[in-house]
């Protein structure tokens, strides 16, 4: 009889489990106690945009360049912040303007002609044809954002009697190069004159 009632209550916990899948509808029932119809459903939320690709950032994309600036940075204070331009080539005297260097002796032998310059403090320097020699000239390329460059004379030519320097600006190729001529000083024309 025990086993009997076990199979009965498991043939009917069963029947409960296999009947129909889908819950049914729940009712609704208003305040007079009536079937009324269901809420709306909620609005839905909009779909999210489908991601792009990631981007990666480097430590330089928040320095500041030549191609960006803070901006919060005064632009004033940009505009005066001026940074010593590096030449980024070997210049002989450049301590010294061309104007005040002198010009003592040439020397035709061998295989390239020299020269001697003197600067103000009499030292010598050699030099030889395509040496930059003296101060630089900075000079810019003009424009918003304009960025500066050293121009310097260099030797062009060795004569007998002169030596010829050329300057020429990078930044217009098409211009003329400036062209100047230091003749052969002798140590003779700082003396004073003798009277006779």
């Amino acid at each position: 009889m025990k086993a009997f009632a076990l199979l009965a209550l498991a043939v009917g916990l069963s029947s409960l489990g296999c009947g129909n899948d889908k819950p049914a509808e729940p009712q609704w029932i208003g305040a007079s106690g009536q079937a009324v119809p269901p809420p709306p459903p909620p609005p839905q939320a909009p779909a999210k945009p489908a991601a792009g690709p990631a981007i990666e950032f480097n430590e330089t994309d928040f320095t500041e360049g030549d191609r960006s600036r803070d901006p919060f940075r005064s632009f004033a204070a940009a505009a005066t912040n001026t940074r010593a331009v590096v030449n980024q080539r070997n210049v002989l005297i450049a301590e010294y303007a061309l104007d005040d260097l002198r010009l003592i002796a040439i020397v035709q032998g061998g295989e390239q002609p020299m020269a001697m310059l003197v600067d103000p403090k009499g030292k010598g320097t050699t030099v030889r044809r395509g040496d930059f020699i003296g101060r630089s000239e900075i000079a810019r390329t003009g424009g918003v954002g304009s960025t500066e460059y050293q121009v310097n004379w260099r030797v062009d030519r060795i004569r007998p009697t002169d030596v010829v320097f050329v300057r020429e600006d990078p930044a217009q190729p098409t211009n003329a190069p400036v062209t100047r001529v230091l003749t052969i000083h002798a140590e003779t024309d700082d003396l004073p004159a003798t009277p006779k």
